[in-house]
């Protein structure tokens, strides 16, 4: 009988070689914002213009944009971005049955085997995350993002939903069942803000940004630690 689990030890180093690439590759992109979105959504959809809004804003306003390398509003994300000075990153991931090829408007690109290292990155080396209108993919990342700001596991790195009438449903739904069940705070819902304008986007990160700068002093900031 053959032991399928024989080779996860090595698999151990392949891990480790995804986190090394990501670490040499991300580090000098600081500071840098996460934006998660939809992969399906076409080029003309009213979200897709909005994403490259919000990347060309992040990137005028002084920030890499980190996307999921993807189609859709990734790709749109970052396009936005490739308007602006700073990087455009995409961090790829290969789907089993399927090819999400990469997009074509990044500077940087790294295509990951496992979802967690990939998420890794998307946390460690961000000061803030946009979430764009999106399926299962986004909400998973969106929802790792304020868990780990609820837990004091990574800093208060502004969390925001781009897009009101799109996210109004679920937040009505937060309201209405955790919150009133107890099982979230009625303060954990201002672990994120909603908005529907991209300088509103870059005024709540930057202006997050440049206080703890002021309190680490020049020069900190060099990303930050997760789990």
């Amino acid at each position: 009988m053959i032991d399928r689990r024989a080779k996860d030890t090595w698999t151990v180093f392949k891990i480790m070689g995804e986190f090394v690439e990501g670490f040499e590759s991300l580090r000098p992109v600081w500071p840098s914002v996460s934006i998660f979105g939809s992969a399906r959504t076409p080029a003309g959809h009213r979200y897709h213009d909005d994403a490259i809004r919000v990347g060309e804003a992040l990137s005028r306003g002084g920030f890499s944009v980190i996307t999921g390398g993807g189609p859709g509003l990734m790709e749109a994300a970052n396009q936005g971005a490739r308007r602006g000075p700073s990087r455009s990153i995409g961090l790829n991931i290969k789907l089993p049955g399927s090819a999400q090829a990469p997009n074509v408007h990044a500077d940087t690109m790294i295509t990951f085997d496992y979802f967690f290292v990939r998420k890794v990155m998307f946390v460690k080396y961000a000061c803030g995350f946009v979430g764009l209108p999106g399926g299962f993919g986004t909400l998973d990342e969106i929802f790792e993002a304020l868990t780990l700001k609820q837990t004091e596991k990574i800093h208060d790195f502004p969390v925001i939903l781009y897009g009101r009438q799109f996210w109004d449903g679920l937040l009505r739904w937060v309201r209405d069942q955790p919150l009133r069940e107890g099982m979230i705070s009625p303060c954990e819902l201002e672990l994120f803000r909603v908005t529907d304008d991209p300088d509103e986007v870059v005024a709540t990160i930057r202006c997050h940004y440049d206080e703890r700068k002021r309190q680490r002093g020049e020069g900190a900031g060099q990303g930050h630690e997760t789990p």
